[in-house]
Order: structure tokens, then C-alpha cells, then sequence
């Protein structure tokens, strides 16, 4: 296909239209990029319906899981979401933290950080920070976050391994993230290797499973766990713009699969241990690290 930087613009340019665009047009395509089906909705984003922090406003139907329903994210915790979109993600992971904590979404569409601000202003949420760039160069110092998460995100970046890096280097020692994405597992048909939208569509850009797990290995994360999968089933009527009957039944009746995958793995080191000192305690002179309360 392009090179890396062409590769980018397309999916900047995409998903800045993809923002404008309503949740059930985006679910009934692959990743608000391709031509909605008039068969299937909802091909790869869960349902968020029920989720504590949940707002709808927030929800463009873009995700393939939920990671923050696996992501540990405990009161008090720095939470990032990379591609963070209209902010769902955030204001899900912003419940679990608590106002004590803070949580960060990065995003490169500026269509998509000014929807996802204006979200955040609506329900008045001052622990809620939305910054422009790129996830592969985070706009975030070393050591920052107690936990990562991302919605189907990655695998519209070209240089994954420079992502899972950049994600190392931003964690805190004892750290994780958990990240849902879509991965292959056998060759796409070349048609849709080489087509930029489906590539915007979060299927091109795929790599095979195998390989996006030893990434994370390679960078260094342990206790890497898939915590959840699904097969990913692209509708005939998206398949017949690029694929021929004969070919749209080889792939779907042979080995190739697409699957959305929800990752877990954490950073070594020690957590940092977060004991709040309660009023009452100030207040009687109780030292806290004397064991006395």
C-alpha cells in the first residue's frame, strides 16, 4: 500500500469525516470507513448499553470490545486511552477512577479531540484531559499511567512495534494495559490488503495474531494474556466490492480468520500502593505509616 505517512493522512482524513458520522452508519461498516451493510449491525463494535460511565453522545460505534470492562482500573489510577475518539472510553475508565484520579485520551483527529472536549464539558469533568497527537509519539512523559487501554486503534497504526513501545515507556513500573484490537490469523485476499479503506476500516492494517503478541513480548511486558475473542465476519455486500463470488467463498469457507482480540500484559516492576489518610486520622494525630489505623 502507502508508505507510512500516507497511510496516516488517510486515516486522519477518514476519521475526521467518521465524526460526523452517526453511531449506526459506523457499527454497520467496518469501522465507520466502508460502505455501511444493509445485512449486519453492529460488525465489530460490543454493546455498551449498561456500562457504568457510559454516554451515549460519546459512542460512535468505532470499538471492537471493551477493554475498560477488563482493564482493573482501580480509584485513584492515571488511565490513558490511545485513539480515544469522541471520549467513550474515557468517561467509562473516569468512573472507575474516580474523581481522585485522571485519565488521558489521545487522539491525532482533531475533529475527533474537539468532540470528545465538548463531551467532557457537557458532564463537567475536570479529571478529564483530551491531548492532540500521535499514539506512536505520545504527547505524555515516561512513567505517567497506571493503566492503558484502547478500542480497536492499533491496527490503523503502521508501525505497531513503535506503538507497543511508545506504551512500555509511558506505563509506570507494575503498570498494564488492556487493549482490544483486530488481528489476523492466515493471508487477506490482496484486494483488501491494498485498499486504503479498508485499511481506514481497521481490516488491512491488521497483522497476524501470532506476531502483535510477540510484539508485546518483545517489548519487554509480561503476563501477556488474550482475555477475550471474537470472530470478525465481514458482510458479503462490503466483501463484493473487492472480491468476485468465486473469491468471496474461498475466503470465507477457507482458513483466514479475523478476530477482535481483548490483550492484557503488564509493565515489571512494583505498583505503587495508593492509601488515601482519612479526616479522622489528621485530625487524632494518627501517623499512617505508624500502623495505627
Amino acid at each position: 500500500m502507502e508508505n507510512e505517512k500516507a497511510l496516516k493522512d488517510i486515516v486522519k482524513t477518514r476519521y475526521a469525516q467518521i465524526a460526523e458520522q452517526g453511531k449506526a452508519e459506523n457499527a454497520s461498516s467496518c469501522c465507520g470507513a466502508t460502505t455501511p451493510s444493509n445485512k449486519v449491525y453492529n460488525i465489530m463494535m460490543d454493546d455498551y448499553t449498561g456500562t457504568d460511565g457510559y454516554v451515549e453522545d460519546a459512542d460512535l460505534g468505532l470499538g471492537c470490545g471493551l477493554p475498560t470492562a477488563f482493564a482493573q482500573i482501580s480509584k485513584g489510577d492515571t488511565v490513558i486511552d490511545l485513539g480515544s475518539g469522541a471520549g467513550n472510553d474515557c468517561f467509562v475508565a473516569r468512573h472507575e477512577t474516580g474523581p481522585e484520579g485522571k485519565v488521558i485520551g489521545i487522539d491525532f483527529t482533531p475533529a475527533m479531540i474537539n468532540k470528545a472536549r465538548e463531551n467532557a464539558e457537557k458532564l463537567g469533568l475536570n479529571n478529564v484531559e483530551f491531548r492532540e497527537g500521535d499514539i506512536d509519539a505520545m504527547p505524555v512523559n515516561d512513567n505517567v499511567a497506571d493503566v492503558i487501554v484502547s478500542n480497536c486503534v492499533l491496527n490503523l497504526v503502521p508501525n505497531k512495534e513503535k506503538v507497543i513501545n511508545e506504551i512500555y515507556r509511558v506505563l509506570k513500573p507494575g503498570g498494564h494495559f488492556s487493549i482490544s484490537d483486530i488481528v489476523l490469523v492466515g493471508d487477506l485476499p490482496g484486494a483488501l490488503r491494498a485498499d486504503a479503506e479498508m485499511y481506514a476500516g481497521c481490516v488491512a492494517g491488521a497483522i497476524q495474531k501470532a506476531d502483535y503478541l510477540q510484539h508485546i513480548q518483545d517489548a519487554g511486558f509480561t503476563s501477556v494474556t488474550v482475555q477475550k475473542e471474537k470472530t470478525i465476519s465481514i458482510p458479503d455486500d462490503i466483501l463484493e466490492k473487492y472480491l468476485s463470488s468465486a473469491e468471496i467463498e474461498a475466503f470465507t469457507s477457507g482458513e483466514t480468520g479475523i478476530f477482535s482480540i481483548t490483550v492484557y500484559a503488564e509493565k515489571p516492576g512494583d505498583k505503587p500502593t495508593k492509601r488515601k489518610v482519612k479526616l479522622a486520622d489528621v485530625q487524632s494525630g494518627c501517623n499512617p505509616k505508624s500502623g495505627c489505623c
